[in-house]
């Protein structure tokens, strides 16, 4: 799933899956800025069948959280 995960963000985000790791914040260390995180809220959300709450998607700070949240919810 963390792969999964880290494979959509690098490919989102033009970056090198290699450079990311489940501690990667997404904002601080991957400068992913509030549209790109909608973006990839809503491919999570088709990728996986799964719903994120709005109130989750401020929760979700690393890569780690947004793959823990998939597996807690797909």
């Amino acid at each position: 799933m963390l792969q999964n995960v880290i494979e959509m963000i690098a490919k989102q985000l033009k970056l090198d899956p290699a450079n990311i790791t489940a501690d990667s914040r997404l904002v601080e260390d991957l400068k992913a800025d509030s549209a790109n995180i909608m973006v990839m809220i809503m491919d999570l959300e088709d990728q996986f069948g799964i719903t994120v709450e709005d109130d989750q998607i401020m929760k979700m700070r690393t890569v780690g959280d947004v793959a823990a949240y998939i597996e807690a919810h797909k």
